[in-house]
């Protein structure tokens, strides 16, 4: 179910909610920090605005970029804004691969990739674009008999998660500069992009790993209207004029 459109040119209104308004309700659009986890930031707003908050879809901490955040009554809009699509840019490393299929977790096995040009890189991203099936990472939030896959994982258990549909609408490759592939990525909510770097990796004969990742955009919503965490504390001291409250009314 796409989200309601009135809820949506409300929300954008709000690019610059006050701690007022969200208390009863509202959207922020954050730019995520590099190594903050998405609770980081749900965590500092509760505390700073004491007032009932999610975020609509996580962001790994080595991930950068957009993180919106529900408050008040639009907590109830969380699922239906988890279901747009999502735009990534980002970095892949191939000639090697690691166990969390970025740097969280060393390098360990390497592989040349003397065999690599332009041309198969982007035939190899084609093959990856529209709806294809794919397993996500072990190191993953997602549940494995009723436990976390990351904590089985962690624990030395084998962990098997099945291939599921998503959808790549678009696999941009944007400059080739080999071990490193710059790239963007729009994508199907669900999509781990760690996993198409372990895809890619794989096609290519050679591995690959998620090097650098920013989510820039869900649905309408771009991380170039997104504050940081300290940006939005600092705005929240500022004392309210009226001037400032036209925009929301």
């Amino acid at each position: 179910m796409l989200i309601d459109q009135r809820i949506a040119t409300f929300a954008l209104m709000q690019k610059r909610p006050m701690p007022a308004e969200l208390k009863k309700g509202g959207v922020i659009l954050v730019d995520k920090p590099y190594k903050w986890t998405s609770f980081d930031a749900v965590n500092l707003f509760k505390i700073t605005l004491r007032a009932k908050i999610g975020h609509c879809g996580t962001l790994d901490p080595l991930a950068t970029g957009l993180l919106i955040c529900c408050t008040g009554e639009m907590t109830k809009q969380i699922s239906q804004y988890q279901q747009l699509p999502k735009e990534y840019t980002g970095t892949f490393h191939i000639g090697a691969t690691t166990a969390t299929y970025d740097l969280e977790s060393e390098p360990m096995i390497v592989m040349p990739f003397e065999h690599v040009t332009e041309q198969l890189v982007y035939d190899t991203a084609k093959q990856l674009t529209g709806e294809i099936m794919q397993v996500p990472p072990i190191h993953s939030a997602i549940k494995k008999d009723g436990k976390r896959s990351y904590d089985l994982a962690r624990a030395g258990k084998e962990v098997i998660l099945t291939a599921r549909p998503v959808i790549i609408s678009e696999f941009e490759i944007i400059s080739i500069k080999l071990p490193e592939i710059q790239f963007r990525v729009v994508c199907s909510t669900g999509t781990y992009i760690r996993s198409l770097a372990d895809d890619l990796g794989r096609l290519l004969g050679c591995g690959a790993y998620l090097q650098e990742l920013r989510r820039t955009r869900i649905g309408n919503f771009d991380v170039k209207n997104a504050l940081s965490p300290g940006q939005w504390k600092d705005l929240w001291k500022t004392p309210v004029r009226d001037t400032d409250m036209d925009d929301f009314n």
